[in-house]
């Protein structure tokens, strides 16, 4: 209530003072020049526009803006509203009381506009100035930014930072590959050039954060940028997407830091899963271990396709937990269950199969720690393989119709028992694939980037320590994928399902684990080397520099999918192996000290290293 008395206030006094100086103005700024007839109306004037005005202002709520954010829309009002005040007061005037010359009306009204307009805009520019001053005390040096990309998403990034009352960081420099728009100026900012241009004005600008705004660019040209972009010292933030600057959701609270998916170089992975899961629709699906990175993801994806009841089995409460909540959340519609167990249970699981009767079974449940499963491996055959058969079994017997078994490319040639492990978990669906009439299949593929145990999430903890980041080996290579393109990718496998195939996925080119390291840091912000360091410890137990998809007797059969092929399954003998699980389960229940050469005997392919 102060500030509006106070701004009516100033408003009168702008009235007063505006058609006074008009006043002087038609008279050569010489007082004694002036009739007094005119001196007489002024004073009555004066006292009839400040009602008017005043009350034209109140009309247009100009007294209840919020000044401190006020733009263009609260400066057009206050012009409408003092030139309806200004010709009613000049309309009443001229024609009740004394004629004044038509300059006094005219320079009257435009400097009472130009005033009262000045005195909101003052109040404003003061307002923020104290704002972003209590910022920027807090904040530290504001920040020079560079924005690579002078469209319209740029602009409105480039906006933002200018007109926010909490953004202290400077756009300097806009970059564009567009040669059209080099040497011109975006809203006063300079557009130097295209990516050839970065480093140079990085320096030249002395640019503390890079921020991408190119939703619609293709991955290589994104992968491109970031190589120049992470050879600076700069923080390197992105818009997320196309999508957001189609809904008008691109402002600077979206931005988020470059991630390693940036620098994998090729498009996201596609599946229109609306076309490929038909055979979920309506459907009892159970997912073992539902609650890991890899099981989460199928069940999210899952309970967005109209899947009949989603059963997630965890043995982890706080994960199940987790996942209940998110899918409670996001597809409240759903009918979910969330039960805890242990595929090791054989009992628990025959009593999940036999009360729920699902359609597809995807298992997911598994311990996938390469260096703990080489210190506990008995633990990994008795979760693992007897996990795997107990539930597989149990599919079979009460009829579930396609079963899919999460599988991974370090069952290729296994170095260590977690691989060995898995190799006989694909033994076990292709073997009891010829038993019953569920439609055994496993899917396998390497790395996903953002799993739980996996680098990356290691990768930023140490970063945000303050190093070292450890890399096992200089040479060390894996193949990525996402969490979501994996699992999309899992998902179509199981409709080509049709009985003991291993799926195996196209995971593109490897890459080097200390390529990520290096580049994560540079993402980060930190100079490699002099922040933050890169320590290599030596392979760990089990580890091998490279990872294999498909074993040496397997070909390979395309699918429709590109991404998706099968790898024909090896002859076994399949009545010696099941009399070898038998023995293998007596060793891990008794924790035998000879479970690795039982293993080798089991899976040839298994490099078992003699220890000394």
């Amino acid at each position: 209530m102060k500030k509006r008395l106070m701004i009516m206030i100033a408003d009168i006094l702008s009235v007063i003072i505006a058609y006074g100086l008009s006043l002087l103005l038609r008279f050569d700024m010489r007082y004694s020049k002036i009739p007094e007839q005119y001196l007489v109306g002024y004073g009555y004037y004066i006292v009839l526009a400040a009602i008017v005005t005043v009350a034209a202002y109140i009309v247009a709520k100009l007294y209840r803006s919020v000044w401190t954010y006020a733009g263009i829309s609260e400066v057009l009002r206050t012009c409408v509203a003092s030139l309806i005040a200004a010709v009613v007061t000049d309309a009443v005037f001229s024609i009740s009381i004394i004629p004044m010359p038509f300059s006094f009306y005219f320079v009257g009204w435009g400097l009472t506009f130009g005033a009262t307009a000045a005195i909101r805009m003052t109040y404003r520019l003061l307002r923020r100035w104290n704002i972003r001053n209590n910022v920027a005390e807090g904040a530290g040096a504001p920040k020079n930014i560079m924005i690579i990309g002078a469209g319209a998403s740029g602009q409105v990034l480039l906006r933002e930072y200018r007109s926010s009352y909490y953004l202290t960081d400077k756009v300097c420099v806009l970059i564009d590959d567009n040669k059209n728009k080099w040497g011109k100026y975006l809203d006063g900012v300079h557009i130097v050039g295209g990516r050839d241009k970065i480093m140079e004005s990085v320096e030249k600008y002395q640019i503390n954060k890079i921020v991408l705004a190119m939703p619609s660019a293709d991955r290589k040209d994104i992968k491109d940028i970031l190589e120049i972009c992470k050879e600076t010292d700069c923080q390197i933030q992105t818009v997320p997407g196309v999508y957001q600057l189609l809904n008008g959701e691109v402002n600077v609270s979206k931005l988020r830091n470059v991630e390693i998916e940036d620098l994998l170089g090729r498009d996201p992975i596609k599946v229109n899963l609306d076309e490929i899961l038909g055979y979920v629709k309506g459907k009892t699906v159970l997912v073992t271990g539902g609650g890991g990175s890899i099981g989460s993801e199928i069940c999210n994806q899952l309970a967005g396709h109209q899947v009949g009841h989603l059963v997630i089995f965890d043995i982890y409460e706080n994960n199940a937990y987790e996942i209940q909540q998110k899918l409670k959340w996001e597809h409240p519609e759903l009918k979910l269950t969330v039960l805890i167990g242990s595929v090791r249970n054989q009992h628990r699981i025959n009593s999940v199969m036999k009360q729920y009767r699902p359609d597809v079974v995807f298992h997911a449940a598994a311990h996938k720690h390469v260096p703990l499963m080489e210190d506990s491996p008995n633990e990994a055959i008795k979760n693992n393989v007897f996990g795997t058969y107990k539930t597989a079994s149990a599919a079979g017997r009460y009829h579930v119709k396609k079963f899919v078994l999460i599988s991974t490319d370090k069952a290729v040639n296994p170095t260590n028992i977690m691989g060995a492990s898995k190799r006989m978990c694909e033994m076990i669906v292709q073997t009891l694939n010829h038993f019953y009439a569920t439609d055994f299949v496993a899917v396998r593929f390497g790395n996903v980037l953002g799993s739980n145990g996996s680098v990356i999430p290691l990768f930023k903890k140490q970063i945000a320590a303050g190093g070292p980041v450890t890399v096992t080996h200089p040479d060390i290579i894996r193949y990525f994928m996402t969490i979501p393109e994996a699992v999309s990718l899992v998902l179509q496998a199981g409709a080509y399902a049709k009985g003991g195939e291993i799926f195996v996925l196209d995971m593109g080119e490897p890459v080097k684990i200390a390529d990520l390291a290096k580049n994560l840091i540079r993402l980060s912000g930190y100079k490699l080397g002099e922040d933050i360091e890169i320590k290599y410890t030596g392979l760990r137990p089990g580890e091998k520099l490279y990872e294999e998809l498909l074993m040496d007797e397997e070909g390979l059969q395309d699918t429709e999918n590109k991404l998706i092929h099968i790898g024909k399954p090896i002859d076994m003998d399949e009545e010696k192996f099941m009399h070898q699980l038998i023995k293998l389960r007596e060793a891990a229940d008794q924790d035998s000290d000879a479970i690795r050469s039982m293993v080798k005997e089991i899976v040839p392919t298994y490099q078992l290293k003699q220890e000394n």
